[in-house]
């Protein structure tokens, strides 16, 4: 009865599983596994196969640019008398070589368009992965210390981080009671300790009215909402002691009784951590910054650039560090004057051909740890800061177009890549850096014009 039991199920599982087939090569093959093999039915005689023909040209090699076409292209734009008397352009391709289009001399006041350089330096010496951490160490018998890790990007609250998803001081200050609860302690003295980064919190280099006028937070290893109050409608004075102050009001919401005020202290070396809070990787903070042009994250990054090259954390120290790893990455910084990481400052210089070859780099496949660059560039008429541009340009430039902006006053720059009609990829940067006030507007459209212009032309050598 057993064995006749074990046949019977043998032959549901050969039916159910279509074993026979599988094994002995019994039956019709199945359409819908081995289509190839249904014989066609009797009768249909198929034409043979042959192999189609193109439906469109091979698109050129990319690189391959016509400098008579991309001055066609564009030489009306460049010479709009929005721009002013002093216009910068370069135009090459992707792959090197030297440029299709260059227009103007010396070096230009690259405004924000100095954020390709933080970002790309940022992403080389730290790594697209790394991430910053925010800590609360022991600090003895009855303190901690809250210890600030250099995140751009940590938050107040959770709902308040945006994006890139990140760390906030609300569930770090939750960790830090449950870790406290833990170990039987409901009451305790807080420090704070905001020294990974040295040297003054404002610029030198920066017009003195930036920060009263709310321009740019104080730069500080330790801040919440980049150094934005509460209400979101203005900046305080010092973000370390605004991030020290909400940390212990989210601590005594979950429960531990705080003694003091916070006050400035160094953590003890190899002091035992009680909490910690990870920011979003690398990769995802340098897209936000260039997208939407966020000069406190910038300043954070090329501040972590200097510790990474020379141990120092200052803003110095930063624009030293990001122009000597451009070099080594093989970047053309001849002329380049830089004196901090988000391009506020006036006294800034940079040749376009600096940011070309910097675009030229991050778009490399040698330098897949780059590509957040080229991917955080906002997309004309579509995101980041380019949202609203692009949209009266007289050629489609809406999605042909990422770049990065650049804005001072009397200043209006642009640099990207873009990809012509022919299927060509090439990149590009544009400044103009004496524009008279009344046509701020009117030369940010005139750039806009010209770079739709590149990628609305058909360039193809």
């Amino acid at each position: 009865m057993v064995l006749v039991l074990a046949i019977l199920a043998c032959a549901g599982a050969a039916y159910r599983f279509d074993l026979g087939h599988r094994w002995f090569g019994t039956g019709d093959p199945d359409p819908d596994t081995a289509p190839a093999a249904v014989e066609p039915p009797e009768g249909l005689e198929l034409p043979p196969l042959t192999r189609p023909a193109s439906v469109a040209d091979p698109l050129p090699q990319a690189g391959t640019l016509s400098p008579e076409k991309v001055r066609r292209a564009v030489d009306r734009f460049l010479r709009d008398r929005d721009l002013g008397k002093s216009v910068h352009a370069v135009v090459a391709g992707m792959d090197g070589g030297p440029p299709a289009l260059s227009f103007g001399a010396d070096p230009g006041m690259p405004a924000s368009t100095t954020k390709l350089l933080t970002a790309t330096a940022a992403l080389d010496t730290l790594g697209p992965d790394h991430t910053f951490e925010t800590t609360v160490v022991g600090g003895g018998a009855d303190r901690i210390v809250l210890v600030g890790g250099g995140d751009p990007f940590l938050a107040r609250r959770p709902e308040s981080s945006g994006w890139p998803h990140g760390a906030d001081v609300t569930s770090l200050a939750r960790r830090t009671a449950a870790a406290l609860h833990q170990r039987g302690r409901g009451k305790v003295r807080v420090g704070y300790d905001d020294s990974l980064f040295t040297g003054p919190a404002v610029n030198p280099k920066w017009p003195r009215s930036y920060v009263p006028d709310g321009v740019v937070s104080p730069i500080t290893a330790l801040w919440v909402d980049e150094g934005v109050d509460a209400s979101g409608f203005s900046r305080v004075a010092d973000p370390s002691a605004d991030a020290a102050a909400e940390f212990v009001r989210d601590l005594e919401r979950s429960g531990i009784r705080v003694v003091g005020k916070p006050a400035p202290e160094h953590a003890g070396r190899g002091a035992p951590v009680l909490a910690r809070a990870t920011s979003a990787p690398l990769s995802q903070i340098v897209e936000q910054v260039l997208s939407v042009s966020d000069n406190e994250g910038a300043e954070v990054l090329a501040r972590h650039v200097g510790l990474a090259v020379s141990g120092k954390g200052s803003s110095a120290a930063g624009a030293d560090a990001v122009l000597s790893t451009l070099r080594r990455l093989g970047v053309h910084t001849d002329g380049a004057t830089v004196y901090d990481g988000s391009g506020l400052s006036r006294k800034d210089r940079i040749d376009p051909d600096t940011l070309v070859d910097v675009l030229r780099v991050a778009s490399s496949q040698n330098h897949p740890d780059l590509r957040p660059v080229v991917t955080g560039l906002p997309v004309a008429g579509f995101t980041g800061s380019l949202a609203l541009r692009f949209d009266d340009a007289p050629v489609p430039g809406r999605g042909h177009v990422r770049a990065k902006t650049g804005t001072l006053t009397g200043v209006s720059a642009l640099a990207g890549v873009a990809t012509d009609l022919d299927g060509v990829p090439l990149v590009f940067a544009l400044i103009a850096d004496r524009v008279k006030l009344r046509d701020t507007l009117d030369a940010r459209d005139a750039l806009d014009d010209l770079a739709a212009a590149l990628g609305s032309c058909h360039c193809a050598a």
